[in-house]
């Protein structure tokens, strides 16, 4: 069996995780792929390890994606695993982790089950994006998990997000910006900005305003097989675009394509894991004295 593993810091409780892990995968006799950038900041033992090797690139042959960290950290690793269809398996050494569930004393047994099978596949949608405009920021990746937004640069005005679906006007949000969110996006900016928490499962997008001044807009649920269309205004001559955590800068008056990716992102999930039980654990729902 040949397995990736991510992180992005080598923080105390990150490597206490990863020494962990990495005992377990060679009791089991694993082939290990440590992503190069992760491997220059650990230990001389384990770069010299014979049985450990580096990864910059990933390719199908891989068994699976282990990603030590926080939900930012899945998001990262997304983009090494791209449409290779390498299932993701997040180790939590972060805050709320709605992607990264396993804690520090589950992983042992954790790995064991996924070792032999034991698991089910969540099938995450994904967002891509083109523009009108040539822009090189996107050509290396042009696809998001959480969300893609469009957001205001160096400047404390508002900007205009014009918005149509499948080539209908929709509106104009006078806003600081507009977040566009898949079910598994729900859960983030999203509903920081106020938009409802969608199940992995749901065959929908978000549009959620970010401090809108139409006193009328509100997030809005919409189809995942919607053909999205943005075009931003402003006093300034160019604007933001996240994708995730990764950005892009965009000319005003360029026109922002969004539609749903070709492909999915595979999550493993352990049997026993359920969304609702992680919202009951994350956003403590049913912490109230009556329940």
């Amino acid at each position: 069996m040949k397995v990736a593993i991510y992180s992005q810091y080598n923080k105390k409780k990150t490597q206490k995780s990863f020494d962990l892990l990495i005992d377990v995968l060679l009791q089991k006799k694993v082939s290990i792929f440590i992503e190069a950038q992760f491997l220059i900041n650990l230990s001389a033992d384990i770069q010299n390890n014979a049985l450990i090797q580096s990864f910059k690139i990933l390719d199908k042959s891989f068994d699976f994606l282990v990603s030590i960290g926080g939900d930012g950290t899945i998001l990262r690793a997304t983009t090494y695993v791209g449409d290779l269809n390498i299932p993701i398996v997040g180790i939590n050494t972060g805050r709320l982790g709605f992607l990264a569930t396993i804690q520090y004393d589950e992983i042992e047994e954790a790995i064991k089950k996924i070792l032999k099978n034991d698991y089910s596949i969540s099938e995450r949608t994904l967002l891509s994006v083109s523009t009108s405009k040539k822009n090189k920021d996107l050509e290396i990746c042009n696809f998001a998990l959480n969300e893609i937004t469009v957001s205001r640069k160096n400047t404390t005005s508002m900007i205009t997000v014009e918005t149509q679906l499948n080539d209908e006007y929709l509106t104009s949000y006078w806003s600081d910006g507009l977040i566009v969110s898949t079910p598994t996006g729900s859960t983030g900016y999203s509903l920081s900005c106020g938009g409802p928490v969608i199940t992995p499962d749901t065959t929908s997008f978000v549009l959620t305003p970010i401090a809108p001044h139409n006193l009328s807009a509100r997030p809005l649920v919409i189809e995942d097989s919607t053909i999205i269309t943005l075009s931003v205004n402003g006093r300034e001559k160019e604007h933001l675009m996240s994708l995730d955590s990764r950005i892009a800068t965009v000319s005003k008056n360029t026109t922002i394509t969004i539609k749903k990716a070709a492909f999915t992102i595979k999550m493993i999930v352990l049997k026993n894991e359920t969304f609702l039980d992680t919202l009951r654990k994350k956003l403590l729902w049913g912490e109230d004295k009556r329940n």
